[in-house]
């Protein structure tokens, strides 16, 4: 079979650009080799964050405020409710990397926000009683994601719409085939003017030595019944905490829990050979953490799942053609702070597929930089 555009992989990435490849008179097959939304890759857990700001690097911020636009159109053309806005708290030491690196980007690129200085966190915010060493920045306009009812939105919108979507085909190769591309899966072979290669910690073995700078890393997600005060946290923002142990975060409630989580902690591993068990040890080192810091947040655990990130050797994203393959474009702009961006990226790899130009620059984010 023959297409203008195959796309490798339907998570967070690939969904958002069989979206945007929607409606545009093209043959466009989408390929995975499961089902998703599903659980054994990087995009599940009933949430994720969205926020403008970008402690990470402040090239960030017109890619999160296209993202912003990107997603109320996905709301408004399949008619799902996806971005929730609850405001975002960024909680450390003055000097910490999480807010210095969110004041830099919110006063460079203008983005509103306010700063509770010293000794005023928990007159604000309750839960943070005896943390008079921190300070937070307040970012109104953050919220979260659904992560699954995302991706589900952006296939079906895509299946409605000309794109042709086959699950549980597992890619085995993908070659040069003249000016394309030939993909061989466990049922077929089809062949295109241009692959996608967006399949998350799948990227490595798809992409061999191109992707030798890409690592897969474990992380999990808990949830936690509040210990106390479950009602004042539900009117709290979500809030992101730079400790000396650890960079965690929660999320509002769901089900009377809260999801917690620690950023970048994990240990090096491959989707086929993760460890998908939470251990004992796994779950205390988190309760402890919330028992140092927010402990009405301390109560029951009740459940965990494992998630995938897929990190760059400097922590940005990568996109970019593939340098021995003009056919191939590669996209792993994860690094663990991704998703947010998954719309406004779609569009961005969309417009790459059919010959356009990117209005954001790539040049910090390609492959070799």
């Amino acid at each position: 079979m023959s297409y203008d555009i195959i796309l490798a992989g339907l998570g967070a990435m690939g969904s958002a650009t069989a979206f945007h490849l929607a409606g545009r008179g093209l043959r466009v097959l989408g390929l995975d080799r499961y089902h998703p939304p599903h659980s054994l890759g990087s995009t599940h857990g009933g949430s994720r964050v969205i926020r403008e700001t970008a402690f990470e690097h402040p090239r960030y911020v017109p890619l999160a405020r296209r993202a912003y636009e990107r997603w109320r159109r996905i709301e408004a053309l399949t008619g799902e409710r996806l971005l929730h806005i609850t405001g975002i708290l960024f909680v450390g030491a003055p000097d910490s990397p999480v807010i210095t690196g969110t004041l830099t980007s919110a006063r460079e690129h203008g983005v509103a926000h306010e700063q509770i200085p010293v000794g005023q966190l928990a007159l604000r915010y309750p839960l943070f009683q005896g943390q008079g060493v921190a300070v937070a920045v307040l970012e109104p306009g953050g919220g979260w994601l659904d992560p699954e009812r995302c991706v589900a939105a952006c296939l079906d919108h895509a299946s409605k719409n000309g794109v042709e979507l086959l699950f549980d085909e597992p890619i085995e190769r993908w070659e040069p085939n003249g000016d394309g591309v030939a993909v061989t899966t466990t049922r077929g072979r089809y062949q295109a003017g241009r692959l996608l290669l967006s399949a998350g910690p799948w990227m490595p073995e798809l992409l061999g030595s191109v992707g030798a700078t890409l690592g897969v890393e474990r992380q999990v997600q808990h949830w936690f019944a509040p210990a106390r005060d479950a009602a004042a946290f539900a009117r709290m923002p979500i809030f992101v905490w730079q400790t000396p142990e650890a960079v965690f975060y929660a999320l509002p409630p769901a089900n009377d829990t809260i999801k917690v989580a620690v950023h970048h902690d994990g240990e090096r591993t491959a989707p086929g050979t993760v460890r998908r068990t939470v251990s004992g040890e796994e779950i205390e080192a988190t309760r402890v953490l919330l028992q140092r810091h927010v402990p009405a947040l301390a109560g029951e655990h009740r459940r965990a799942t494992v998630c995938l990130y897929t990190n760059s050797a400097d922590g940005d994203f990568v996109i970019d053609w593939h340098p021995s393959h003009r056919a191939v474009l590669v996209a792993s702009p994860c690094s663990g702070f991704g998703f947010k961006f998954a719309s406004a990226i779609g569009e961005i790899l969309a417009d790459l597929l059919t010959g356009g130009t990117s209005w954001y620059d790539l040049a910090p984010i390609r492959i070799g930089r």
